[in-house]
């Protein structure tokens, strides 16, 4: 790569074309951003510059990488979700839009305090007590993720209204709470094999349960009413054929106006119920 910054990412684009990158162009105008250090809204105006060679030697590692089928978030070290970039590592599950339909869902109703099972990353607690007064609690079974939330929650101000624990969903949890969430690990095992490669660079166990996909929600639902206020809402992330399945489980958990939430694409994404006052 050499010449201009335009043909440099002419070429990086071409690059993850061939690797079969699902939006080569979005990807290395991405990297070349971040290979100059500057916002991606400005890169329209640097593409006739000459790129220097330590922008260049930087933006053709980020490419080889990326052709690896590494993950953009995992290159960068951060990934936007809900206006804010969160940190992410190997340790944890970078943040995803679809997620923000259980945000705008949880943010709909009023709660005083919010504990998030399987936090990764922190990115739904911290950006919940970001938009809100609240106090909350995440849980991981990965110390890691967790050292990664904590840095999150400092990053956004929201550190001294959190805490994190390790526990292996509601194992070391105590007192009840307004509002529970969760995005847990729902792809069956038999479903590993046929996922994006990016995802080989995630942690299996947040994809995950090894089974059916459906053992977290299984869990939560036994837990959660020991631990939810009455009246307190239960909020989970679900694969999009899983809607009936989980609503049936949190029926049958006790949880009343039991109801499956689509996404933007128009794919369940997110079972609510709601503890009985």
């Amino acid at each position: 790569m050499s010449g201009s910054v335009g043909a440099a990412l002419a070429q990086g684009a071409a690059r993850l074309r061939q690797a079969e990158v699902d939006d080569p162009v979005r990807d290395a105008r991405l990297l070349m951003a971040a290979a100059l250090d500057i916002a991606p809204g400005r890169l329209t105006l640097a593409m006739p510059e000459p790129l220097e060679a330590g922008a260049e030697t930087a933006f053709s590692a980020f490419i080889t990488r990326r052709a690896a089928r590494e993950p953009v978030s995992h290159i960068l070290g951060q990934r936007q979700f809900y206006g804010r970039d969160f940190e992410v590592t190997p340790d944890v599950l970078a943040p995803r839009g679809d997620t923000e339909t259980l945000i705008a869902e949880a943010l709909s109703a009023p709660f005083g305090n919010v504990l998030d099972l399987g936090t990764g990353s922190g990115a739904i607690l911290v950006t919940l007590l970001a938009e809100n007064g609240a106090r909350g609690t995440g849980t991981d079974l990965s110390e890691a993720a967790l050292a990664v939330a904590a840095r999150n929650a400092e990053r956004h101000g929201v550190g001294e209204r959190c805490t994190f624990m390790l526990s292996d969903w509601f194992e070391a949890v105590e007192g009840s709470f307004d509002l529970i969430v969760s995005n847990p690990p729902y792809i069956g095992a038999e479903e590993m094999e046929a996922l994006a490669p990016e995802l080989a660079h995630e942690p299996r166990q947040a994809l995950t349960d090894e089974g059916d996909g459906l053992g977290a929600y299984r869990a939560i639902c036994a837990g959660a009413p020991g631990h939810l206020r009455p009246g307190g809402r239960l909020l989970m992330e679900i694969g999009w054929q899983q809607g009936a399945d989980v609503a049936e489980m949190m029926r049958g958990a006790g949880f009343a106006s039991v109801r499956v939430i689509q996404d933007l694409g128009g794919r369940d994404r997110v079972v609510y119920g709601q503890k009985p006052a």
